[in-house]
C-alpha cells in the first residue's frame, strides 16, 4: 500500500476519534459576498489552531507551517454557525509533526472542511529545522510527572 494512501486512511480513522476543542461563531465580519463563510478566514483559523496544537506537542514556541495537502470544501457556515476544528496527529517525522482537521458545524456535525495532511515543523533558535525528539502524543497529564 502507498504511503499517501496509508495517511489518508490513517486520517480518515482519526476523525472518528478526534477531539473538536475550538469553537468559533461565525460573525458578520467572516462572511464572503455571498453571506457564507470566507475559505481565507478558516484557513486563518486551522492555520493558527495546528501552530498551537504543534507548539504544545513539540515543547517548542517555533513550530511552523510547512505543508497543507489538498483542502476539501465540503459545505459552508452563515452568521450565527458556531463551527468547531478538531485535529489529530498521524505521524511524527524527526523534525515534524503531521496533522490531520476536519472542521464542522457544532449543532448539525456538517463537515465542512476536511485535510488529510498539515505539516508542522519545528524549527531552532536560527530558524533551522531541528528535531524534536517525540514519537507519540501527549496530553498535560503525561508531562506532570516530568
Amino acid at each position: 500500500m502507498s504511503e499517501e494512501i496509508l495517511k489518508f486512511i490513517t486520517c480518515k480513522t482519526k476523525l472518528n476519534t478526534m477531539k473538536f476543542h475550538t469553537r468559533k461563531w461565525i460573525k458578520p465580519e467572516d462572511l464572503n459576498p455571498n453571506g457564507t463563510l470566507f475559505g481565507g478566514r478558516l484557513l486563518e483559523w486551522i492555520d493558527e489552531e495546528a501552530a498551537l496544537y504543534a507548539i504544545i506537542q513539540l515543547e517548542n514556541p517555533r513550530a511552523v507551517t510547512k505543508f497543507i495537502s489538498e483542502i476539501n470544501f465540503r459545505s459552508s457556515a452563515k452568521k450565527g454557525d458556531i463551527i468547531e476544528i478538531g485535529l489529530d496527529i498521524t505521524n511524527f517525522g524527526h523534525t515534524s509533526i503531521t496533522l490531520c482537521c476536519e472542521v464542522r458545524n457544532k449543532m448539525t456535525h456538517e463537515v465542512i472542511i476536511s485535510i488529510d495532511q498539515i505539516i508542522m515543523v519545528a524549527l531552532d533558535e536560527n530558524g533551522k529545522p531541528t528535531r524534536h525528539g517525540k514519537v507519540k502524543k501527549e496530553f498535560v497529564i503525561d508531562r506532570l510527572g516530568k
